[in-house]
C-alpha cells in the first residue's frame, strides 16, 4: 500500500508543479505585455471611426419588428 500512496503523492506534486509553472508563466507573460504609459492619438481621417452606438430610426425599427 505505501507504493500506491507514493504514486498519489507524486502525480500531486507533478499537478501543483505544473500549476505553479502556469501561473508563473502567466504572470511573466503580462509583466511583459505592459505598455508605455502615454497612449498614441488616433489620427485617422474615418468620419464614421469613434462615433460609437447610435440608436436611429432605422435601429429602433429594426428592434420595433425583432420583438417577440
Amino acid at each position: 500500500m505505501k507504493s500506491e500512496t507514493k504514486s498519489k503523492l507524486s502525480r500531486r506534486n507533478f499537478l501543483l508543479a505544473v500549476g505553479a509553472g502556469g501561473a508563473a508563466t502567466a504572470a511573466a507573460i503580462a509583466g511583459r505585455a505592459v505598455t508605455s504609459d502615454e497612449p498614441k492619438a488616433v489620427t485617422s481621417t474615418d468620419k464614421r471611426r469613434g462615433k460609437g452606438y447610435q440608436e436611429t430610426a432605422h435601429v429602433r425599427s429594426y428592434y420595433n419588428t425583432a420583438k417577440v
